[in-house]
């Protein structure tokens, strides 16, 4: 039995279409069911930011997760392939007219991932006060909150209906799959053979 943790929603719905791709059988997760086992696997639902943790302490051998994700969590986990859906980018942003004033002696910046967003202001040696919120993050300088964001999009329409604009990319983003180290090493055939297989189907 090899278990993996799925984040809710189209990530877990994509990754189990292809499942069924490869082993030519339906993975369907019941009405509110947060467990699913079939042929050798059991599929957990978790929250996306959850997903790192779970596989972490071997909750799960392996995982379907954001790369933004894994790299916010900052664990040490292996990162086996880029599943190449659920792409976006982790920004920059501020209110469109409003550009994000960098002589001031510490600039302001809500976000969701404050690892990441202090990471990348202390590579550019860039003094920040990370505000973490955890939703709305769009708002935080519309009400001076804060100075900018750092935040994902995929299209950035929410950024441009609220009147901000994209300053700056800082990573690209994309659904990996990542296993724990120990499951790496104790299931390392089965895990191998997953990893090529879904790297087939994805071309």
């Amino acid at each position: 039995m090899i278990t993996i943790a799925l984040p809710k929603g189209r990530v877990a719905e994509k990754t189990l279409e292809l499942f069924q791709k490869i082993f030519k059988q339906n993975f369907v997760l019941e009405d509110r069911k947060l467990i699913l086992e079939s042929s050798g696997f059991k599929f957990l639902l978790v929250r996306s930011q959850d997903v790192p943790t779970y596989v972490y302490y071997q909750a799960a051998d392996i995982g379907v997760v954001g790369l933004d994700v894994l790299e916010e969590s900052e664990l040490d986990l292996v990162r086996l392939l880029d599943l190449q859906i659920g792409k976006c980018k982790v920004v920059v942003g501020s209110a469109v007219g409003k550009n994000i004033d960098y002589r001031k002696s510490r600039i302001k910046i809500a976000t969701k991932m404050p690892n990441i967003t202090t990471k990348y202001f202390s590579k550019k040696a860039i003094p920040v006060d990370v505000i973490k919120l955890y939703g709305s993050i769009e708002l935080a300088p519309l009400v001076e909150l804060s100075d900018g964001i750092v935040d994902i999009v995929e299209t950035g329409s929410t950024m441009k209906q609220n009147n901000l604009k994209v300053d700056e990319v800082i990573m690209e983003s994309s659904v990996y799959l990542i296993a724990n180290k120990n499951s790496f090493y104790s299931k390392k055939e089965i895990i191998l053979s997953l990893q090529e297989q879904l790297r087939s189907f994805i071309g």
